[in-house]
């Protein structure tokens, strides 16, 4: 850990520590060996994190003779260090101090990255003194020394301590104290913090599994807000009977919300039955849903159960309800409100236990005015809607969507894909996609059976996404697109190239990390964690 020491010029090298008659030196390591030993058996406790760091500087100041010495951790926003805990010998913990990068010697580290060590804290303008009430001066001058708390690159806090400054040797032997408790300090943090993630990963998105820094529910991938808020929806609603009603566009994946309130529900060991009504005229479908006895009408030779019996103890799930007849809707509304219906050709009343979900990429307020849809059908069938939004105001999924496909057709089809190049990647942001994700993932199963390489070429890609149909907004592309396509191009390769590692893109691009993360909001560019090594 870098670090240097102000006001002194330390001997190059240092000269061997060596024990005087007294053996002082090696008491004094003694006691230091000591207080590591404790030190790292006091972080080991299962306990508040606050709690356990205060006892912990309580016994460094009692096996080393430190002073005042005070954690200091970044704030959630990442704007200033807040005391998160101080020592035994503190009298004014109470003080609300706090440091934004700059300010103060406390600052200086938090912005440099290297501890500091000052020899007289008298003597030194920088320090700004805002946690602890110190009386300067006096018969003995007090050094201070204060150095980073480090997560990998990262600086998120700050560790210091007050001293009686002997000698340069006693400094330099009190700092690198201080950086060891640091490191460990560093390591607890980063533990507590992942617990504290897990856990409220765990609680949020119950049901859900992680994939490429985004969500998977059952098949149903994605990571944007309008995701998000379907994940959500989802578990509202699944541990209940409720009605639901799926809307979206052709394509958006609405038998996959379905499929999912299914696996999150009560009725998940149940049967799980799918009905496409728009794929059957009225009389077939009424028997496909209901069932018919046999002789009920022309080549019904035998009794037939309909999906509402087959899906008995389960889900019935109605796509396209929007294309049912009038004397449907009758029968359906009555299925839904009194849990009753008949087979074609039969007077015998069936009970159904059934859970409805439905969905649609009509208007259905439109069909109701227009008095082709059952007003009170509508009310009864929309109690908890689920609205999942088209493709192209959800760009932020496409690159989580297409590696998922890539894993999935690559395996499937037996050929070595694992990647999509940058041009690729900037062709399927820029499409539109009126067939949404079903769209999504014949193109990338297309791709996979074309390249002759482990990586998705935009070559590779069907010729509609090559050379897409802009007939609609013809228009020059302003030397600002062109910039942000330079600019899009160079952040995904450097995230490809450190693994999402944005710390280390930025390095490379030239920018502070804070820019590119910017950039990556500014331009709708695929999350870092998607870049991720799987």
């Amino acid at each position: 850990m870098a670090s240097r020491i102000d006001s002194l010029k330390l001997p190059e090298p240092v000269p061997p520590c060596v024990a005087g008659p007294d053996g002082r030196c090696a008491k004094r390591h003694g006691q230091i060996m000591e207080a590591l030993a404790k030190l790292s058996q006091d972080l080991g406790r299962r306990e508040a994190q606050r709690v356990k760091f205060s006892r912990c500087l309580a016994a460094l100041e009692e096996d080393t003779g430190l002073s005042n010495s005070t954690l200091m951790l970044l704030s959630p926003d990442g704007q200033e260090l807040r005391v998160e805990a101080v020592g035994a010998s503190d009298r004014g913990a109470d003080l609300p101090g706090r440091y934004r990068p700059g300010e103060g010697i406390t600052g200086e580290v938090l912005k440099t990255g290297e501890g500091i060590a000052v020899a007289n804290l008298a003597e030194d303008a920088r320090f700004q003194d805002r946690v602890h009430a110190r009386r300067r001066g006096g018969k003995h001058a007090v050094g201070f020394i204060c150095v980073p708390v480090k997560v990998e690159d990262t600086t998120v806090g700050t560790l210091s301590a007050d001293t009686v400054a002997h000698d340069v040797l006693k400094l330099r032997e009190t700092r690198m104290l201080l950086e060891i408790l640091a490191g460990m300090v560093a390591y607890d943090v980063t533990a507590q913090r992942m617990v504290l993630l897990e856990e409220e990963i765990a609680e949020r998105q119950r049901g859900t599994e992680e994939y490429g820094g985004g969500k998977v529910m059952g098949r149903f991938v994605g990571d944007s807000s309008s995701m998000r808020e379907v994940f959500r929806r989802i578990k509202q609603v699944a541990s209940s009977d409720t009605t639901v009603l799926i809307r979206g566009e052709t394509g958006t994946g609405k038998e996959l919300v379905a499929a999912a309130i299914h696996e999150q529900s009560p009725r998940k060991d149940g049967p799980f039955v799918k009905v496409n009504c728009a794929a059957l005229s009225e009389s077939l479908l009424e028997s496909e849903l209901f069932g018919h006895e046999k002789g009920a009408f022309t080549g019904a030779l035998y009794q037939r159960k309909g999906r509402l019996e087959e899906a008995e103890g389960g889900t019935l799930f109605l796509d396209e309800i929007g294309d049912f007849s009038p004397a449907i809707q009758v029968k359906m509304l009555r299925v839904l409100q009194e849990k009753e219906y008949e087979r074609v050709g039969s007077n015998q009343t069936l009970k159904a236990d059934v859970r409805v979900v439905c969905a649609t990429n009509v208007d259905l307020e439109a069909a109701v005015k227009a008095m082709t849809f059952r007003a009170d059908l509508f009310y009864r069938i929309n109690i908890f809607p689920i609205h999942v939004a088209p493709l192209r105001k959800r760009k932020s999924d496409i690159l989580l969507l297409a590696n998922y496909f890539v894993n999935r057709h690559a395996s499937r089809i037996g050929k070595d894909v694992h990647r999509l190049s940058t041009p690729a990647i900037n062709m399927l942001t820029a499409y539109h996609w009126p067939g949404n994700v079903r769209e999504l993932e014949n193109c990338i199963e297309y791709a996979i059976l074309t390249t002759s390489t482990p990586s998705i070429k935009g070559q590779d890609l069907p010729p509609t996404l090559q050379f897409p149909d802009h007939s609609d907004t013809e228009e020059a592309i302003s030397l600002k697109d062109r910039v942000e396509v330079v600019e899009r191009d160079c952040i995904v390769d450097a995230l490809k190239r450190y693994h999402g590692n944005v710390t280390a893109a930025s390095r490379e691009l030239g920018i502070t990390a804070r820019m590119v993360r910017y950039k990556i909001q500014n331009l709708n560019l695929p999350d870092p964690a998607s870049f991720k090594k799987k």
